[in-house]
Parts: C-alpha cells; sequence; structure tokens
C-alpha cells in the first residue's frame, strides 16, 4: 500500500510530484521514488526511507520533463529496498502501484517462460512486463492495459506511463481509491484529493473496475470490460483542509490537543444544544424502531470504537448488537436478515477489509449504514447512509481524534435509537446529551494533565511488558490503550477485561510490571479496585486512571494516578480515551520512535 500521484503538466514536474508525495506521508511507507518522461525516455529515482533522501538524490540531478508519476511505498513483496521502490519498469512502460497481486508469481512464471527477466521481488514489475509484452505483440498502451487487467487477481490502484508517449498515462482502480484531477491543459492522478490539492479542487473518483486515459487535455474512463462511462466530477474542499503541525512537535500531538474542537464539531452536526435532544442530519435516515439486532464490523481502532457502541445500544436502546471485526466477518458467512441494519465503522473509507464486510451485508440484503471521516470515500460511495465525523484530516497513523469522534457519533445514534425505540423518557435524553455537551469542556480539562502523564509515561518506556485493564464500556478503552501503545512505542502491551484476570493473565504479573486500570467511579468500580489490588499485591505498578471521586476511594495502591473531570459513565470512553493516547504518545516520543510514522504501519489499509 503507498500513495500514488501522476501528472501531465505544463511545467517540470520533479519537485511537484515530490511535493504531492509529502502529502500522502500520512499512509505510512517506507520508500519512495518517481519516474519521468525527459526527451522521451523514462528516468527514475528511487531511495529508500523518508522522502528527505529522495528529495537529496533529486537535488544533485533533477531530470526535467513535464509529465511523470511518483509512489510512496509500503512494503508487501519484497524488502524496503531501493531496488524494490517504485516506480517498477518493464521494458518501455514504468508503473506505480497500490495493492497486491495475488496471482503475480503464475503470471510471473509465465512471463519468464517468455524470456521476461525480472529485477526486483515485487509483484508491480511483473505487471509493467505484462504490459510491454502485449504491446510487444502489437497491442496499443491502452488495448495492452485492458488485456492485463482482465488477468490479474487482487486490489490495485495504478498509474502507468509509457516511453515516448509524452502525452499519455493510464491509471486504474480495483479495490484501492484512486481520482483524477482536472486541470487547465493539465491532468493528473492520485490516491486522495489532498495528494492532488495543489493543483486542481475538481476531482473525479474511480469506481472499482474503473480504467482511465488521459492526456494533458482529455480522459477516457472505461469500466472492466473496456466500455466507455462517466463518472460524476467532483469540487473537493481537500485544499482548504489540508494540515501541518503547528506548534505542535508531532501531527499526532496535534492531533491530540485538537480532540475538543472535532468532538464539538461533530456535535455540532447532531445534537441540538438549545434543546439537549439528538438531532440526526436529515441525510441520516435511520429506523431502529424495529431492528432485532445491529451487526457492527470494522478494523482495528474502529473496531473498539463499534465495541463501545455495543454498550451503548444494548444498554440504552435495548438493541441487541454484534460487533466483528471485518476481516474475520467477512470470511465466516454470517446469516444475517434481509431488510436489517449493518453498520461499518472507518476513518479513511477506504479500509479493504471494512469495504469487503460492506459489500457481504449489501449482498445479503442490509441496509449498510458507514460512520466515516472521508465523505468522498468508497464506502461512503457504497453505503446507504453516511453518518459523517468531522475530525479533519488526521495525518499521524496512530488514530486519535478519529477515534474519539467516532465514538461521539455512536453515542447520539445511540441516544437516537433509545427514543425511536421507546425505551427511553425525553428527561433521559435530555440529561445524557446534556454529558454530551460538557465533552470539549471536559477534555480541554483532560489535556491538562498532560505533563503530569509524560512525567508518567517515562515511567512506562522501556518497560518489556504493560498491561490495561478495564471493566464494562471501558474494556474497549483499555484494548485501545495497549494498542496505541504498541503501534508507537513498540513495546508489548495487551488490554483485558479486569474480570478476566483470575482466568489467565494473572500469570504475567511479576514485580515491576506496569498495569494501566482505567477506573471511572461507576457501578463497576468497587470490583475494578479489587482486581487491581490483586495486581498490585503481585508487584505491578499500578497507573490508576478514574476521577476525583474514584481518586479518593482506590485507596494507596496505585504508584501513579491520572484524574480525569467527573462526569456521567455515559461519556467514560471517550474522556478517558485521552490519558491513553498521552501515555502512549510520551512513552514512545521519550523512547525516540517515529510516533506519526510507526514502523511497519499505514494510515489507510487499502489491501488485505
Amino acid at each position: 500500500m503507498c500513495g500514488i500521484v501522476g501528472i501531465l503538466g505544463q511545467e517540470p514536474v520533479a519537485w511537484k510530484l515530490v511535493d504531492a508525495l509529502k502529502r500522502l506521508e500520512y499512509r505510512g511507507y517506507d520508500s519512495a521514488g518517481i519516474a519521468v518522461l525527459a526527451d522521451g525516455h523514462i528516468e527514475r529515482i528511487r531511495a529508500s526511507g523518508k522522502l528527505q533522501a529522495l528529495s537529496e538524490k533529486l537535488r544533485s540531478s533533477e531530470p526535467i520533463a513535464t509529465s511523470g508519476i511518483g509512489h510512496t511505498r509500503w512494503a508487501t513483496h519484497g524488502a524496503p529496498t531501493e531496488t524494490n521502490a517504485h516506480p517498477h519498469l518493464g521494458g518501455t512502460v514504468a508503473i506505480v502501484h497500490n495493492g497486491i497481486i495475488e496471482n503475480f508469481k503464475e503470471l510471473k512464471e509465465e512471463l519468464a517462460g517468455k524470456g521476461t527477466t525480472f529485477t526486483t521481488e515485487t509483484d508491480t514489475e511483473v505487471v509493467a512486463h505484462m504490459i510491454d509484452y502485449e504491446m510487444k505483440q502489437g497491442k496499443s498502451p491502452r488495448e495492452a492495459t485492458q488485456v492485463t487487467l482482465q488477468r490479474l487477481e487482487g486490489a490495485f490502484a495504478f498509474a502507468i506511463m509509457f516511453e515516448g508517449e509524452d502525452d499519455l498515462m493510464i491509471g486504474a482502480r480495483r479495490g484501492s481509491p484512486l481520482a483524477i484531477g482536472h486541470g487547465s491543459h493539465e491532468m493528473y492522478l492520485g490516491s486522495d484529493a489532498i495528494a492532488l490539492a495543489p493543483f486542481t479542487n475538481q476531482v473525479t473518483y474511480l469506481e472499482d473496475g474503473d480504467y482511465v486515459v488521459i492526456t494533458r487535455n482529455s480522459f477516457e474512463l472505461h469500466n472492466d470490460k473496456g466500455e466507455k462511462i462517466t463518472r460524476p466530477l467532483n469540487f473537493t474542499q481537500a485544499s482548504a483542509l489540508l494540515v501541518d503541525k503547528g506548534n505542535h512537535r508531532h501531527f499526532m500531538a496535534k492531533e491530540i490537543a485538537e480532540q475538543p474542537d472535532v468532538v464539538g464539531h461533530t456535535l455540532a452536526e447532531y445534537v441540538d444544544f438549545d434543546e439537549r435532544t439528538v438531532r440526526l442530519p436529515s441525510e441520516v435516515e435511520l429506523d431502529f424502531t424495529d431492528l432485532d439486532r445491529l451487526t457492527i464490523t470494522a478494523c482495528g481502532t474502529a473496531s473498539y470504537a463499534g465495541l463501545v457502541g455495543k454498550y451503548w445500544f444494548e444498554r440504552y436502546a435495548r438493541l441487541p448488537v454484534e460487533v466483528d471485526i471485518a476481516s474475520e466477518f467477512r470470511y465466516r458467512e454470517a446469516p444475517l436478515t434481509k431488510g436489517g441494519l449493518s453498520m461499518v465503522i472507518s476513518q479513511s473509507g477506504e479500509t479493504a477489509d471494512t469495504l469487503a464486510a460492506l459489500r457481504y451485508c449489501k449482498s445479503e440484503g442490509q441496509r449498510v449504514a458507514a460512520v466515516v471521516n472521508v465523505p468522498e470515500s468508497t464506502i461512503s460511495r457504497e453505503s446507504d447512509v453516511v453518518v459523517r465525523t468531522y475530525a479533519g484530516p488526521e495525518i499521524g497513523v496512530a488514530s486519535t481524534k478519529a477515534f474519539t469522534c467516532q465514538l461521539t457519533v455512536l453515542a447520539c445514534l445511540a441516544i437516537a435509537a433509545a427514543r425511536a425505540r421507546g425505551v427511553m423518557s425525553l428527561e433521559q435524553e435530555h440529561e445524557l446529551v446534556g454529558q454530551l455537551v460538557k465533552l470539549p469542556r471536559n477534555l480541554v480539562k483532560t489535556l491538562e494533565q498532560e505533563d503530569h502523564i509524560d512525567r508518567i509515561a517515562r515511567h512506562i518506556a522501556g518497560k518489556r511488558d504493560v498491561l490495561y485493564l478495564g471493566r464494562g464500556i471501558n474494556f474497549p478503552i483499555a484494548m485501545e490503550g495497549a494498542l496505541k501503545l504498541k503501534e508507537l512505542s513498540y513495546i508489548h502491551a495487551e488490554g483485558y477485561a479486569a474480570g478476566e484476570l483470575k482466568h489467565g493473565p494473572i500469570a504475567l504479573i511479576e514485580e515491576g510490571v506496569p498495569v494501566v486500570v482505567i477506573a471511572p467511579r461507576d457501578e463497576l468500580f468497587e470490583k475494578t479496585v479489587s482486581n487491581m489490588e490483586e495486581v498490585a499485591a503481585r508487584g505491578a505498578r499500578i497507573v490508576l486512571i478514574t476521577d476525583r471521586a474514584g481518586a479518593a476511594a482506590s485507596g494507596a495502591d496505585a504508584f501513579e494516578t491520572i484524574t480525569v473531570p467527573q462526569a456521567d459513565p455515559f461519556v467514560a470512553p471517550v474522556l478517558y480515551s485521552v490519558p491513553v493516547q498521552l501515555l502512549a504518545y510520551h512513552a514512545a516520543v521519550f523512547m525516540g520512535t517515529d510516533v506519526d510514522q510507526p514502523r511497519n504501519l499505514a494510515k489507510s489499509v487499502t489491501v488485505e
């Protein structure tokens, strides 16, 4: 997976390609490269590591060309070396690729039998050679590409350039996102609108199976059968949404700090602040009245949001909820009621497994609602109902503000469902919405604990193992906290339901092991504290995250205590997300890891 950009321009494109790739860094990558057509010949500049390495090479030898393609790579086939970095060449063809070609070995053997020599370990090089082989049989670039696409199995997005064809580029998409950018006597290809924002605000999104032939003054779209088609032109606001770090050291720090603001923006879309009621936008047409089950699917952090949502929907709306990891759900052929409701959750709206789960639900006759942060994404376009979060662009790979916005939306939906099903009074709605309205302020107060959390994180940094414990609705936050620490600091961490300690995890406790306990003063507090005392007695160093009442009642077993503002248990998952984010962030900063782009991770997982 990666970021892709292509330019057919009027001016030199080398640095434009690099600048566009910088806007795609949030996707995660381990190498980068560009290829341009200089005097009709393909010239490549590639480098392993960050874009800085590519920029240094470009400064020493900048090819002058007005057409080119660029790529940031996240390795799937072959090590992250310069040799395996994109763009790849096959004869007269240069290609960049996002995705995985599942049958590349068979295709590679077939080409090798015809005399083709390969120089990399990648699946992408095979595609370039296949297109080149078909062109050598007399086919045009478009015909050769179409024939090749029909033989590929897997998910992909391509931008393809041809030696001697300065005014031609081909893009194709199956599964992985790709967009066409429209300029004045210039055309572009990109993984998303953010990459194209410096050049144009007019974008056409390819649908699954589409490929496009572009010149500087035209584009021709085809479906997977080769038939000419049209797709709508969109005027995107991505250029207005581009962000930088501001005065923060990392994008993640900035995004953690933005949570009071973005949660407030999200609430503004779903809550009537004056009436203290949930007010769903008119386009969110959801009828919870007669549902007998809600199916939620997501991946990673978004799946933990779904688990919190399960508690909310079941407790307050009395609606049974099944939550599945999308990568498992799609393969177990779950029986679904025709006419029922499924919900998918994804920050990017391009998560491959979640998209596949969506399509399965639709094939089973379910209505699908999507909780997404990117309204122009594939999941948004393929869902029956789009429930937007308003986190804005999230650049840090580890999700923070998108997660709390997802929780905010799910809380509002649970209240709406409860009212629709007649199991919540107007007075109860007023009380719970009132708690939601207080969230931005309470998030600000929670963020004021950052210096204290930084000091605590230094005791966690470098430890071999860290455990997180929570009960009830805060159990998913324990799992999310552990995931954040793993993602950012590479410390082994696990989140457990506190009541499960005696069923195995307590065997992991030894002298000095940090145990983070999430325990607001709610109806499960005493039980959680009892579990905390069990691990403290075995030498664990307890970091207790609680409220003022919990801090006063917890006793002296905690090594450190992080105090969160007093709030109703209903909103605790949103508030308690912030301390676990900050613990992971500051532990990783202290250890010197790449916080915004952790190793082996990508922001948008667009392949299986």
